[in-house]
């Protein structure tokens, strides 16, 4: 700070911070706001500060804005328009609004010959949070600190703000309806020990009887009158099935087999749901198992003579997942944990983001949801520890030549997403294809990120920090750079924004050999056409090659909706067929009009 003697400490510091935004963006514990008044969104702020553990609160920079045009941080000072005024309300409402009264400093600092206001928001004592609106209550009026965002809190999140204050957590809730003899299982209670035995043959927990081992566990609770009952830790992890059917029935693992790439894609397949219930030390080998035998298949040969099949996906990444769903999941919330395994890839859904920033996955440390079920699976040899998974997970991906795992943490939602691609990234195909965008001086980065997208239809600037492993302005900036260039188009705005393929990537993914006449006829068919023209276009298109649904909306501008109405009208017809008839619901399926080359007209 000595680079400008002639400020003053609060000036200094307005300088310093200013500088950070413009190098760094807005942050955990900085945020810029053009405040011409106190508005709801400022006092949000100030309550994440607050809030957000370990942070030490915040600062808050009034009357700088951003130019959104910029693809780097771009602040300047506007200064807001009556300094007193804003000074006044700001203190007010801090101290009225919230169920305790905050004190920020204010300072007014003239800047660039504008007036601004520093507001240095301290966090409060954990004896006091959460902090919250008074008027909205818990959880929707307590906010946190998540990276540059000030995020709604969910309950999981008032949870960890009352540990503070001592509060159970929800693992730890005595069941009064269930008893240790009737709804715990004596199998999994073994297999704890059994483990545990493989791991340290000389740990004392294994000579203890069942209640003792039980209740140092956290499985059980003593009540008043010195019963044990188990606790909703104890179920979940030592449940029997009829148990946790009976008191948590939408406590299970659903994994569903779709034959295509999306969700629904054909409203006339049916998928396959397998639904699996029972105790975790039991559950998640079973879970495991049946999804590494639905994996595709690579194969090495030992010694040059004999074969080893193993899943393309690596084991170790399947237990990973499989594990870090059901043991931070939020069980709170009633809601099964799905496994959908697409045609391309498998993804894993819980109930419960992450309780750790977005762009702080991937580092060592853990917050945990659920302490003593993490603690369990730990000691079991079924959990990575030091909040290593995500890191392993990575690299062993990577080392497959897979893409890197996506993850997607949706707070509003309090969902948790997990991605794994079951094919080689970046394949011959892949390369081939990237030889359309040969001219645009495309980056290794971005050339992952356009594989990503023309397998995902979509993605964010968390999905090209993922893939890329780079920081939030360097994705930013290159993606802003791909829009420019046509390769992209945006959606949605601010912290929703993402980013879809635009005229140049729709190009990308036409078929290259289409002939002129035929391009002439699709070229022809404007916004409203008869039904009966598109089809002679889609007839023609298919006698010239099969083409599959998507290709065929995306060469005709149409809707898959549309394309597979007309679709459907044709195969009635016998004007066009299958190329795979015998696999209605393949997921390759494509359509072909006769007569076909090399085939008699029938």
């Amino acid at each position: 700070m000595s680079e400008h003697p002639a400020m003053s400490d609060q000036e200094q510091l307005f300088f310093a911070l200013l500088e950070r935004l413009r190098s760094a963006d807005e942050c955990h514990d900085i945020e810029a706001k053009r405040a011409s008044s106190v508005d709801t969104s400022l006092l949000e702020t100030i309550c994440s500060f607050a809030n957000e553990p370990g942070m030490g609160g915040g600062y808050l920079l009034l009357g700088v804005i951003r130019d959104e045009n910029q693809p780097f941080p771009d602040y300047r000072v506007v200064g807001v328009p009556d300094p007193d005024k804003i000074q006044s309300d700001l203190a007010s409402q801090c101290a009225d609004r919230f169920n305790i009264a905050l004190r920020p400093r204010i300072w007014a600092v003239v800047l660039e010959g504008r007036t601004a206001l520093l507001v240095e928001v301290p966090e409060a004592q954990p004896s006091e949070k959460p902090v919250y609106f008074k008027a909205k209550g818990l959880p929707r009026g307590a906010f946190r600190r998540i990276g540059g965002s000030d995020q709604t809190c969910t309950e999981d999140d008032v949870f960890l703000l009352y540990q503070g204050r001592g509060h159970k957590a929800y693992e730890d809730t005595p069941l009064d309806e269930a008893t240790i003899d009737a709804d715990l299982s004596d199998d999994a209670i073994q297999q704890y020990r059994l483990r545990r035995e493989r791991i340290n043959a000389l740990a004392p927990e294994i000579a203890w009887n069942k209640e003792e081992l039980l209740h140092a566990l956290g499985a059980v609770s003593r009540q008043k009158d010195g019963t044990l009952v188990p606790t909703i830790g104890g179920l979940l992890c030592f449940g029997k099935e009829s148990a946790l059917r009976r008191i948590m029935p939408l406590v299970r693992v659903d994994y569903v087999r779709i034959p295509g790439k999306t969700w629904v894609e054909n409203p006339d397949t049916r998928f396959e749901t397998i639904e699996m219930r029972g105790a975790l030390l039991e559950l998640i080998p079973r879970v495991i198992s049946i999804v590494l035998n639905d994996l595709p298949r690579s194969f090495s040969l030992e010694d040059g003579v004999h074969r080893k099949e193993f899943p393309l996906v690596p084991e170790v990444v399947i237990r990973e997942a499989v594990v870090n769903a059901l043991m931070h999941r939020n069980y709170r919330t009633k809601q099964a944990v799905q496994i959908i395994h697409y045609a391309n890839r498998l993804e894993i859904r819980n109930p419960g983001c992450s309780l750790k920033p977005d762009d702080q996955l991937g580092e060592p440390g853990s917050v945990n949801r659920n302490e003593k079920i993490a603690a369990i699976l730990h000691e079991c040899n079924l959990a990575e520890t030091k909040g290593s998974g995500i890191r392993v997970m990575q690299e062993l991906m990577e080392r497959a030549n897979l893409s890197t795992p996506f993850f997607e943490s949706n707070r509003d939602a309090d969902t948790f997403v997990l991605t794994l691609l079951t094919h080689h990234f970046m394949n011959s195909a892949d390369i081939a294809w990237l030889e359309f965008f040969k001219n645009f001086s495309l980056s290794p980065d971005d050339a992952r990120a356009l594989v990503f997208l023309k397998e995902f239809g979509a993605i964010d600037n968390g999905a090209y920090r993922n893939i890329n492993k780079v920081d939030t302005l360097h994705a930013s900036a290159a993606l802003r750079r791909l829009r420019d260039s046509g390769i992209l188009v945006q959606r949605g705005k601010s912290a929703a924004t993402y980013y879809q393929g635009g005229l140049v990537f729709v190009d990308s993914l036409r078929k290259p050999d289409v002939s002129p006449n035929l391009r002439s006829m699709i070229e022809s068919l404007g916004a409203r056409v008869k039904p009966e023209t598109s089809k002679d276009v889609i007839v023609a298109l298919c006698r010239h090659s099969p083409y599959s649904k998507k290709e065929i909306s995306i060469l005709l501008h149409r809707s898959e909706v549309t394309i597979g109405d007309l679709l459907g009208e044709l195969l009635r017809e016998g004007r066009l067929r299958l190329l795979y008839p015998e696999v209605p619901n393949h997921p390759q399926q494509k359509y072909r009009a006769l007569p076909f080359p090399g085939e008699a007209h029938d």
